[in-house]
């Protein structure tokens, strides 16, 4: 039996950037598809087709950022409750 009693935030924060940010470009992929999909009939047709490719660029570093830091914030949490509690208990083998 392992148990984990501190989880390092920055490398929360790494691992969940790079999870979210790989997520955002998934979403960004169907927004941008979405987007040049519906141009033409659009208000903003006038546009050029480029903006709908933003959200490719846009969304992994918004997703990204926002993951790592909610992770931050969960590694933080969890390692106050296993300073009360004594951690997770893991069978490793």
């Amino acid at each position: 039996m392992a148990i984990v009693r501190h989880i390092g935030p920055a490398s929360a924060f790494k691992v969940g950037f790079v999870v979210y940010a790989f997520l955002g470009f998934i979403a960004g992929v169907f927004c941008s598809a979405i987007a040049l999909a519906g141009v033409s009939f659009a208000p903003h047709a006038s546009l050029p087709r480029l903006v709908g490719l933003f959200a490719v660029v846009l969304c992994p570093i918004l997703y990204g950022i926002i993951g790592g830091i909610g992770l931050l914030i969960s590694a933080l949490l969890y390692n106050v409750a296993a300073g009360w509690v004594g951690g997770l208990d893991l069978e490793i083998n």
